[in-house]
C-alpha cells in the first residue's frame, strides 16, 4: 500500500469515529442517547476547548512543562539503559547477579513509585522525570545475546564494539525509542497528574475536577498528538543515523 494511500485510510477511520461520536453524542436513537454528553461530551465542544486553550495562549505552558520533562526521562532513561545494557552484555558475572534485582525493579507498578518520587524529590519537575526514567529505563534495556553471537565468531573486543554493538544497538534502540517516547510521557503526565502545578496531566486533573468532560478529552487528544509529533521526530533522525541499513528495515 502506497504512503498517500495508507494515511488516507488513516484519516478516514478518524473521520468515521468522530462522525459517529458526534452522532450518538447528539441524536438519540429509539428514545436514548447511547453516549449521554455529560459522561462523553462531544467532538464539536472538545474541538472547541482545543481552539481556546490555544487561541488564549494558556497550553503553551503546560506543552512546555510537559515536553521537558519528557525530553529529560527520555533522554537519562534511554542513556542509563544502554550503559546498563552495555556492561551487564560485557559482564555476565555482573549481569547473572543483579538478574534478580532487575527483575524485581521492573516488574514495581510505576504508579506506586510516582507519590514516593514526589516524597523524595518534591512536586517540581523532577519527581516527573524520575517516574518517566523508570518507564524508559527498561524498554531500552540492551539484550546481551548479540555479544555471545559475537565471541563464538572470535572477535576481538574492538571488533565487537564496532561491528557488533553499536551497529546492532542503535537498531534495537532507535525500534525501542518509538515505544519509551510514549512511555517518557505517560511517565511525565501521570505524575503531573498526581501532584503538580502545571503540565498536561495537571491541565487534565483540573477539567476532571469541575466535570469538565470536554476538557478532559481535549487534554488527551492534545497528549496524542504531542506523542505523535515527538514521534515523528524520532523518526526522522533514525532515518539520519540509520541510512545503511534497507529501506523495507527502516520504514
Amino acid at each position: 500500500m502506497s504512503r498517500i494511500g495508507l494515511l488516507s485510510l488513516q484519516l478516514l477511520v478518524a473521520i468515521v469515529g468522530l462522525a459517529l461520536w458526534q452522532f450518538f453524542a447528539s441524536v438519540p436513537v429509539f428514545g436514548k442517547m447511547l453516549l449521554p454528553p455529560f459522561f462523553f461530551s462531544n467532538p464539536v465542544d472538545v474541538f472547541s476547548q482545543v481552539v481556546k486553550w490555544f487561541s488564549s495562549g494558556v497550553i503553551w505552558k503546560h506543552l512546555v512543562i510537559t515536553l521537558w520533562e519528557s525530553i529529560l526521562a527520555f533522554a537519562i532513561g534511554s542513556l542509563g539503559g544502554v550503559i546498563v545494557g552495555f556492561w551487564f552484555a560485557r559482564q555476565p558475572n555482573v549481569a547473572a547477579v543483579f538478574d534478580p534485582y532487575v527483575k524485581m525493579v521492573n516488574a514495581l507498578p510505576r504508579v506506586v513509585l510516582a507519590p514516593i518520587f514526589t516524597l523524595w524529590l518534591g512536586l517540581g519537575i523532577w519527581s516527573k522525570v524520575a517516574l518517566g526514567v523508570t518507564l524508559v529505563f527498561f524498554i531500552v534495556f540492551v539484550s546481551a545475546t548479540v555479544l555471545d553471537n559475537g565471541r563464538m565468531l572470535g572477535m576481538s573486543e574492538r571488533q565487537l564494539m564496532r561491528h557488533v554493538y553499536w551497529p546492532s544497538a542503535l537498531s534495537w534502540m532507535f525500534s525501542s525509542l518509538h515505544t519509551s517516547v510514549g512511555f517518557a510521557v505517560v511517565g511525565a503526565v501521570v505524575g503531573e497528574y498526581l501532584g503538580s502545578a502545571a503540565g498536561l496531566g495537571y491541565l487534565i486533573q483540573q477539567a476532571e475536577g469541575v466535570f469538565d468532560v470536554a476538557g478532559v478529552f481535549a487534554g488527551m487528544f492534545v497528549l496524542s498528538a504531542f506523542v505523535i509529533l515527538i514521534d515523528m521526530a524520532v523518526t526522522l533522525v533514525e532515518r539520519r543515523l540509520l541510512v545503511w541499513r534497507p529501506a523495507a528495515v527502516r520504514d
